[in-house]
């Protein structure tokens, strides 16, 4: 369907940061960029507000999020709240066909490239879908899908944040912090790993909280 096409398009232009923080999202410059109907750009713009990539302003139109925004604060108050309580669950209960789960899981994140030059200066989207993976992986021993639905929402909520923070921080070292994740549950070092998630879930965080 076209409005499928034109959400499509209109997400992962968000996602690549064609459209900045704050930026306003003019449904009659969108439609005249597409070659499409208003009604069409507008029914893509409700969908992107639903994904948490846009906000609906009254008497206002549409704009993307800006970085000062309350919602990333809460959302990773939210994340480190739940997250490491469910990765103890985890270590607590998983079995040796969870822990190699967590071991691939981490291997194939370790070897996508993080940036590549088709997809601009924002995080790829293998590699952003590899992160989810390995995030979720860590998660799914505790056996509950009400909790990994919980991760779900959170993470889809919050995804624009994190290619924003990786954006404003390009001197952190994913790659280590992955790791050591990865080492301290597979260990069943249910404090350190506990700790090492609510820091990891925190840089992200800070990366937004100064600025605009």
């Amino acid at each position: 369907m076209l409005s499928e096409q034109v959400y499509t398009r209109l997400r992962d232009a968000i996602m690549r940061g064609d459209h900045a923080p704050g930026a306003a999202l003019k449904p009659q410059d969108l439609a005249k960029e597409q070659g499409v109907s208003l009604a069409v750009v507008r029914e893509a713009l409700v969908r992107v507000v639903g994904d948490g990539l846009a906000d609906r302003l009254p008497n206002r139109g549409f704009a993307v999020p800006a970085f000062s925004d309350r919602r990333w604060q809460e959302i990773t108050e939210a994340r480190r709240t739940i997250e490491p309580l469910v990765l103890r669950l985890s270590i607590e209960r998983g079995d040796l066909d969870w822990e190699a789960r967590v071991r691939a899981a981490h291997h194939r994140l370790s070897r996508t490239p993080p940036f590549v030059p088709e997809e601009g200066e924002y995080i790829s989207g293998a590699w952003s879908e590899a992160h989810r993976v390995f995030h979720r992986t860590l998660l799914e021993g505790c056996g509950n899908p009400v909790l990994l639905e919980t991760f779900d929402r959170m993470w889809t909520a919050s995804e624009l944040a994190r290619r924003w923070a990786a954006h404003r921080a390009p001197g952190r070292d994913h790659h280590a912090e992955h790791r050591l994740l990865e080492e301290l549950t597979l260990a069943r070092d249910a404090d350190a790993a506990e700790d090492a998630l609510t820091r990891h879930l925190t840089q992200t965080a800070a990366a937004l909280a100064d600025g605009t």
